[in-house]
């Protein structure tokens, strides 16, 4: 027997296997389909990252929220404070703090800004307006230690001071026999300014051509000034006074309407409110004192002309008056 026979006897016969393309083609789509599963398109992924970032801003305007209103809570005092300050000024805009009021002991101000200070180009304002027309008539409602190098400008003329608080006269003493400083009361506190503001609108005694302070029944006249307020013809008449910082403070409604009255019974006089910026100070001033009438602005201070009008039956020219 040839060893060729033998060998394939010996090892069987393997089949050869082939793989039908019916079954290759058969898998092609199911491996096609859980293919496409694991693909995240962007249109599907953009959306979910949209309402990923939404949650992150709303838990963190929650957190804001809740600290502010936490923050809020930690004063009650202070918060209802400022609640009833800001409810009897809803009409009369007062200002910053309560300092000076009627019962309360006269002292060193207790303001925070301390308003009634003149900045310097201020000081230069109402300088400038004395030295031009010096010596005059000058008259002040308030008293500042910056206000007595006034009467030094003003040498040769007559400047008199009207001051209500005592610690204030006691710092501040005249050196000259032109310049006089009186002590003078308020009665009439800020938060009943709009009150007042309505009284002298719908009241004939209270117009302009009621020229006699002393004798009027305006709610608004200053009938209790010293004698020579009312007997000289003022060139310059400064309204600073009194401090006016708070509901229950006396307010200058008063002074801003007497210094109206005294100007109109002169000549010609300029009338220089300060601490326009503050509600008070800017509707009584266009109410008495007329826009017509602002001839110059520095600060916080305006300056109105006024000429002799005692005939007039109303202070302003025009029909409506500009309140802000």
């Amino acid at each position: 027997m040839r060893p060729e026979e033998s060998l394939s006897r010996a090892l069987p016969v393997i089949p050869s296997v082939q793989f039908s393309s019916t079954v290759a083609s058969g898998a092609g789509p199911k491996l096609d389909r859980a293919a496409r599963r694991m693909k995240f398109p962007g249109k599907k992924i953009l959306p979910l990252l949209v309402f990923i970032l939404s949650c992150f801003s709303i838990l963190r305007l929650l957190k804001i929220a809740i600290t502010t209103t936490t923050t809020s809570h930690s004063s009650p005092r202070a918060a209802a404070l400022s609640s009833s300050i800001q409810q009897e000024c809803s009409s009369s805009e007062c200002s910053e703090v309560q300092s000076n009021a009627p019962g309360v002991e006269s002292g060193p101000p207790k303001t925070v800004a301390n308003s009634a200070f003149l900045i310097p180009k201020e000081f230069v304002f109402l300088s400038n307006l004395i030295t031009n027309i010096a010596p005059c008539n000058l008259l002040v409602f308030g008293l500042q230690t910056q206000y007595l190098n006034l009467s030094s400008i003003n040498a040769g003329g007559i400047t008199v001071f009207l001051e209500d608080d005592p610690y204030k006269i006691s710092l501040n003493k005249a050196d000259s026999n032109g310049t006089r400083v009186y002590k003078v009361k308020y009665q009439v506190p800020a938060k009943k300014a709009y009150k007042l503001l309505k009284h002298a609108r719908e009241n004939p005694v209270c117009a302009p051509s009621t020229s006699l302070l002393q004798q009027s029944s305006c709610k608004l006249a200053l009938r209790n000034l010293p004698q020579e307020v009312y007997q000289l013809k003022w060139d310059v008449v400064v309204v600073d006074g009194p401090i006016g910082d708070a509901p229950e403070a006396p307010g200058r409604m008063s002074t801003i309407y007497t210094a109206s009255i005294l100007a109109r019974s002169g000549k010609t006089t300029n009338v220089v409110v300060h601490d326009v910026h503050r509600m008070i100070e800017k509707w009584f001033s266009w109410e008495f004192l007329c826009e017509e009438n602002l001839v110059s602005a520095k600060g916080r201070f305006w300056n109105f002309r006024i000429s002799n009008q005692s005939n007039d039956t109303r202070f302003c020219s025009s029909e409506t008056v500009r309140i802000e």
